[in-house]
This record gives C-alpha cells, sequence and structure tokens, in this order.
C-alpha cells in the first residue's frame, strides 16, 4: 500500500471548511492559542459515542449550562444526570460520567491527565475516547479511529478486508499517518473529511483534498468501501407496561435495577421483556388496554410494548414502585421509550 497522505494538505482543507461546534476550539483561535477546555472535549466524546453530533449538540448545551465545570458535574445527584441524559440512551454513559468526575475531581484536582495510559484508567474511557482527549485537548499525537476515520483510511488505501476485521489495520495506518504537528486538528480533520467530504453514500471525491492520494477513488471502488459484514437481523421482545395515576394525581414508578437494560432509571413499572412475557402488574385494578403497541429499538433488539393504565384511589397499595406528584419527577427526564408510553398515554 504506497500511499502517502499530505498531513499539511489536510490541515489547510480542515482551517477553512472545520464544522463549527459548541465543544470545538476553531482553527483561527487554536492557532492564536486558545486552548481547548479538556472538561468539555471528555463530555462531548462521552455523548459523540454511538450518537450522532447533531443529537449531541443541545444535550452538550445543556450539561453546560447545568454543570459549567467538572466540580459542579462531581457534585451532582445521580438522579439529575441520568434525567439530563434521557433520550441520549446507552445509560451506562451517563453513570460513567458521573464516577470519572468525581475521581478526576478528587484524585486530580479537578483536571483531566493528559496522558493516554491514565486517561484509560477513568470510568467510560476506552482508547478512542482517551485518544481523542489527549489528542484533541492536549495535542499529543495519539491515534483517534472514529466511523468517519475508518471509512477514509479504509478509501485511501481501498482496505478489502471488511469491518469490523479490518479495523486493527486501520488503527496501524491511522497510527502511521498522525503528524507530531497539529494531531489534535489533524485528528479532527480527518474526522471532519469522513463527515462532510468522504461520505458514506455518495463521497464528494471531486472536492476531497485528498483526491489524489486515494486508491479507491483511483479503482472506482469508492461506493464500495469499506466492506462491511451484514448484520444479522435483530429479535424482537414484547412486553407490557403499565402507567397508574392516582386520585390526587401521582403516577407510579418504579426504579429500575442496578445491573441490566436501563440499570437504574426511573421509568413506569413494566412486565419482564421477552419473547412470551406473562403480565405482571404492579397494583390490584381495572386494567385498560391500548390498541397502540409502544415500539422501541435498541441495540440488540426491537421492543414491542402493550401499554395498560389503571386509575385508583389513594388507599391502593402497590405490588412493587412508588407514587410520585408530577411536581417530583420530570416525563421528559424518562428513557425514551417511557416517553413513548406517556405520550401515547396523554394523547388517548
Amino acid at each position: 500500500m504506497n500511499v502517502k497522505v499530505n498531513a499539511p494538505l489536510l490541515l489547510n482543507w480542515y482551517d477553512t471548511n472545520a464544522r463549527e461546534m459548541p465543544w470545538r476550539i476553531s482553527p483561527s483561535d487554536r492557532i492564536a492559542g486558545v486552548t481547548p477546555d479538556p472538561y468539555h472535549v471528555w463530555l462531548s466524546e462521552i455523548m459523540l459515542q454511538q450518537t450522532t453530533v447533531a443529537t449531541v449538540k443541545s444535550y452538550f448545551n445543556k450539561f453546560i449550562s447545568k454543570w459549567p465545570t467538572l466540580e459542579k458535574l462531581a457534585q451532582a445527584d445521580e438522579g439529575e444526570v441520568t434525567g439530563a441524559w434521557a433520550g441520549l440512551g446507552y445509560y451506562a454513559r451517563a453513570r460513567n460520567l458521573l464516577k470519572c468526575a468525581k475521581i478526576v475531581s478528587s484524585d486530580y484536582g479537578g483536571k483531566f491527565p493528559s496522558d493516554y495510559k491514565t486517561l484509560l484508567k477513568l470510568p467510560g474511557v476506552g482508547p478512542y475516547t482517551a485518544g481523542a482527549i489527549a489528542s484533541i485537548a492536549f495535542d499529543k499525537k495519539e491515534v483517534v479511529v472514529d466511523g468517519n476515520v475508518e471509512r477514509v483510511i479504509s478509501r485511501l488505501f481501498d482496505i478489502k478486508i471488511p469491518l469490523p476485521e479490518s479495523k486493527k489495520e486501520i488503527t496501524k495506518i491511522a497510527t502511521n499517518l498522525t503528524p507530531s504537528v497539529r494531531p489534535g486538528d489533524y485528528a479532527q480533520a480527518v474526522m471532519d473529511l469522513g463527515a462532510t467530504v468522504c461520505t458514506p453514500i455518495a463521497p464528494k471525491c471531486l472536492v476531497c483534498p485528498l483526491q489524489q492520494n486515494c486508491l479507491s477513488n483511483k479503482n472506482g471502488s469508492q461506493n464500495l468501501v469499506p466492506y462491511k459484514r451484514k448484520k444479522e437481523k435483530k429479535p424482537t421482545r414484547y412486553g407490557y407496561m403499565y402507567i397508574v395515576k392516582r386520585t390526587d394525581d401521582a403516577y407510579l414508578l418504579e426504579r429500575r435495577p442496578d445491573k441490566g437494560l436501563l440499570a437504574g432509571m426511573l421509568g413506569w413499572p413494566t412486565s419482564e421483556w421477552s419473547q412470551n412475557p406473562d403480565e405482571s402488574p404492579p397494583i390490584v385494578s381495572e386494567w385498560k388496554t391500548y390498541r397502540t403497541k409502544i415500539r422501541h429499538t435498541f441495540t440488540h433488539f426491537h421492543l414491542e410494548i402493550t401499554l395498560k393504565t389503571a386509575f385508583v384511589n389513594l388507599n391502593c397499595k402497590p405490588k412493587k414502585g412508588f407514587f410520585a406528584l408530577v411536581g417530583e419527577f420530570n416525563s421528559n427526564e424518562l428513557p425514551t421509550v417511557f416517553k413513548k408510553a406517556f405520550d401515547v398515554h396523554q394523547e388517548a
């Protein structure tokens, strides 16, 4: 693979075409001496795991407004953090976010370590996130490989091995390509190139600064690369969800177990989610069954929920969960699948 990538050429392209993001320092400000806030870099990178930039922007701004510094976040209650996270999914990220903030606050004086190996020891920080923080926040020569980088490298070198098997080779190539000068900007440049030019469908090869270096472009295979294994079809699970309203307008909620799907999150009582779930109403009452099914997709399966609701008096004692008045919880801070159910309930 005799491919040469002109890092200065790519950096020049980035200086003109960098995406504007609330957590990012622009190339002109970076050159002028403005340094990124490691707290902002870390927070955005945790949020961007499995989530699009468009979705993350509003969540990032909400978190920074609520917790402007890492020290403020470290003092937050887990319920507050997971509530503010609601809708982003993969809720273990939110719990690790708080754990990490507390450790950085107590063990590192509130300042993120810049060393890659030390960063890896922090909760929720894997190889990609550690590389991104070290590179972008501290301008260390560390490799950063996300989906955009995988696509750019795969096309530049016309890699025929499908993902994810080719990831090790891609990481090795990306490591060799990372320059010593402006490595943080270079990492963001490759990501921006993949997001805006070297796109998954119909890449804009004619305006790509690396067109002359690209083997896929030369071989006419840019619309085929990167090759990927066919994904297995996701199974569908089923379940029941129960929304109970009391005469004083309080709703029945339950805290999910500390381990498993949506661990530790607040929500409506549910049955198990399986192929053949048994009904398990949380209270003795007359139940209304909705025709509209609640459908939601998790990482490994589709979920179809049958919604049941009941209206009970003050004397009813639930088998599980607890009652909370509307002012004591925010339905918008519930995980998405529970918000979907509440919307159906309110629209009925």
